[in-house]
């Protein structure tokens, strides 16, 4: 059976659809979902094949979720790609370099075709583009109004800093116009917060839990990982701390009582909270309970 397409979504780590081993333990690592990836990481000669590899991995028993990044729309895989990897097992799909809402609804549109073939009800596939060129970044208020099945966008840092020329530093003071937008135009599109970009120096561990933290605090809901050793760092990032979450319910408990007195205005540890904090402090004891769910 399908997992439920509800979060978290705090990690997401890529393997090679084509390489049976990394395919196999992706699974296993502790990510929220697993990428199985038919695009950079598989050769131009190898993708037709690998799109049956992918299918074969998401049949067996696992036990998070499973998506599928097709190669970008533009290219001449891409239906190819969706064609042979719809079907009950899979639960979404990633869309590379997207950079339109035309793009979007055209994916959309041709996404439930292919689930009506299968028998699948419409919609049920996740699909999450990954923002990831300059047009992309400037058409993001277009992108997340768009009418479609999009529930999140992920940056892809990599091909963005390509594209418009950047050098992705270790701080990436860069993307922070970027990685603001994402969040911005999602939250005014009605989408779920974004999932930020993968980071590649694997020896800069420092640095990469920087980045993480970083993302949080711009509004990021989870990471794109390449490594398995990513994945728990991420995690830990992206979820509230047991202290966090003790005072989330202190702030919660105590405001209920005070608002049932006619007070929605108080202090709590010495913490001033009225109706924007406390929605905070909802939010912190949901993202608990998911989490305390996915185990």
């Amino acid at each position: 059976m399908v997992p439920s397409l509800t979060g978290p979504w705090r990690s997401f780590l890529f393997a090679p659809a084509n390489h049976a081993r990394m395919a196999e333990k992706v699974f296993q690592a502790g990510a929220d979902a697993a990428i199985l990836d038919l695009e950079d990481a598989v050769a131009i000669t190898g993708k037709p094949a690998a799109r049956a590899d992918a299918v074969a991995a998401l049949r067996r028993p696992r036990p998070c979720k499973g998506f599928v990044r097709v190669n970008a729309a533009e290219t001449e895989w891409c239906f190819g790609d969706m064609e042979a990897i719809v079907g009950p097992w899979l639960d979404g799909i990633v869309l590379p370099k997207l950079e339109s809402a035309a793009m979007l609804q055209t994916v959309d549109w041709t996404l439930a075709q292919l689930e009506r073939k299968a028998g699948l009800e419409i919609g049920s596939i996740d699909l999450m583009p990954i923002v990831e060129t300059g047009l992309g970044v400037s058409n993001l208020k277009e992108i997340a109004a768009c009418r479609s099945r999009l529930r999140r966008l992920s940056f892809g840092a990599g091909d963005y800093t390509l594209d418009v020329g950047m050098r992705w530093s270790l701080d990436e003071a860069e993307l922070a116009h970027a990685r603001a937008a994402m969040v911005v135009e999602s939250r005014a599109g009605g989408l779920e917060p974004p999932v930020d970009t993968v980071f590649i120096e694997l020896r800069e561990t420092e640095a990469f839990e920087a980045s993480a933290r970083r993302a949080l605090a711009l509004g990021f809901q989870g990471k794109l990982c390449i490594h398995p050793s990513q994945v728990g760092p991420v995690n830990d990032a992206f979820s509230p701390t047991e202290e966090e979450t003790a005072r989330a319910r202190r702030i919660v408990a105590a405001f209920d009582e005070a608002e049932a007195a006619g007070s929605a205005s108080i202090q709590v540890d010495g913490y001033f909270v009225d109706y924007p904090i406390v929605e905070k402090a909802r939010r912190t004891l949901a993202l608990a309970e998911r989490i305390a769910a996915r185990g």
